[in-house]
């Protein structure tokens, strides 16, 4: 097994489920069109895609990484849902000719993207395989939280056989932030502990920037907000929501 194959599975089982929970509540409470496809951009392991399967969407997931998608199958298999899955890149997926009613991508998924160009090429991407009307759903984390709340963030955790290690600092360039993910997994034929390392460059923007692109693409009605819905943004809002129509 691949070392991204590892990390993918490790980073699968201990990131916060209840995180899937709300995606999946923010969905429900804001689609416009519960009876039209869905592509989850980004979609990872399908752990979100599985809630929306479970609860009657018509529900799709795109993503680059093989091995997440592998386990978005393994996933749709223990649930009992079908769940048509798509890889590649969601910045060029042109050959996609499919349309949607609603697309969506959350968990930071656009902040891995490399610079405002790549931001651009994926909302024209997504307004391309949007019907008329259709819907787009994400979200970004804000400069607030790249650069207050995450530099000098670190979290540590372990059981019998899995260590893990996660400090974030500073990003090279303004409103960025590196994330350093550090496992020590056990492995019994050399009695001791593999090191698995890698180091995650999120990206964002000031709000404007968002607003531009979006507009530039064609989206209209932009609504934003907070708390997966729930609450208007301030100045200490560390992930932003954004809900848009073509």
């Amino acid at each position: 097994m691949s070392n991204y194959q590892t990390f993918a599975k490790l980073y699968d089982e201990l990131f916060d489920e209840t995180m899937y929970e709300q995606w999946y509540q923010y969905v429900k409470q804001n689609i416009k069109n519960t009876n039209g496809k869905i592509l989850e951009l980004a979609g990872g392991a399908g752990r979100l895609a599985v809630l929306l399967a479970q609860g009657g969407y018509d529900i799709s997931v795109f993503d680059l990484s093989p091995e997440m998608l592998t386990l978005a199958m393994q996933h749709a298999q223990a649930a009992k849902v079908n769940l048509p899955l798509i890889e590649g890149d969601m910045t060029e997926w042109s050959d996609l000719t499919v349309k949607y009613q609603t697309i969506t991508c959350f968990a930071d998924s656009l902040n891995y993207l490399r610079n405002q160009a790549d931001i651009e090429a994926t909302f024209q991407q997504v307004y391309d395989h949007l019907v008329d009307n259709g819907q787009f759903m994400f979200d970004v984390i804000t400069p607030y939280q790249a650069n207050e709340v995450y530099p000098g963030y670190m979290y540590n955790w372990h059981d019998d056989e899995t260590a893990f290690m996660w400090t974030s600092y500073f990003g090279p360039t303004a409103d960025s932030v590196e994330h350093e993910l550090t496992f020590f997994i056990y492995q019994e034929d050399i009695d001791g502990y593999r090191q698995i390392q890698e180091v995650h460059l999120e990206q964002t923007y000031n709000l404007a920037v968002y607003k531009k692109l979006l507009a530039k693409i064609g989206f209209n009605d932009i609504k934003i907000t907070a708390d997966f819905g729930n609450a208007d943004i301030n100045e200490q809002t560390t992930r932003w929501f954004f809900d848009v129509t073509k």
